[in-house]
């Protein structure tokens, strides 16, 4: 199989895993005990009226992009999606420092702390970790 073949099978299983991960992200953020998402995270960067649309697009685009990447670089299987996102939600993390100065509901006092926030973090890494096992199970197949 082609890089670019690899890769287009590896964004394809990327957006499939996000749009699942946003699918089950009202319950995760429910079973947490939080009020946040990635997709309010993402959309509320890019519009307070139409910020649905606009996470959902955009986590959608990430997954791909992610998922090219790691197809390309040879990840196979559900143990390499697992350690993938794992790595992921670890080295962005720190990220959130940040998005807690400039978040629209960080400023406005709707979101606590999200960089401290240990029910945030464990719920972002039960979802990476959905992600990373759907990835992985997508992009299992022999090239």
């Amino acid at each position: 199989m082609s890089a670019r073949d690899r890769a287009l099978r590896g964004a394809a299983a990327g957006a499939a895993a996000a749009a699942a991960w946003a699918a089950v992200e009202p319950l995760a953020a429910r079973a947490f005990g939080t009020d946040y998402t990635d997709v309010r995270l993402l959309g509320r960067m890019a519009s307070e009226r139409h910020w649905v649309a606009a996470g959902l697009a955009v986590h959608a685009a990430n997954g791909a992009a992610f998922g090219a990447v790691f197809a390309l670089a040879g990840g196979r299987g559900p143990r390499a999606g697992l350690a993938w996102a794992a790595a992921e939600t670890l080295a962005t993390w720190p990220g959130m420092a940040v998005l807690d100065r400039i978040h629209p509901d960080r400023r406005s006092g709707r979101w606590p702390r999200l960089l401290t926030d240990r029910r945030v973090f464990a719920q972002e890494a039960a979802v990476h970790a959905l992600f990373g096992l759907l990835l992985g199970l997508m992009v299992s197949g022999e090239d």
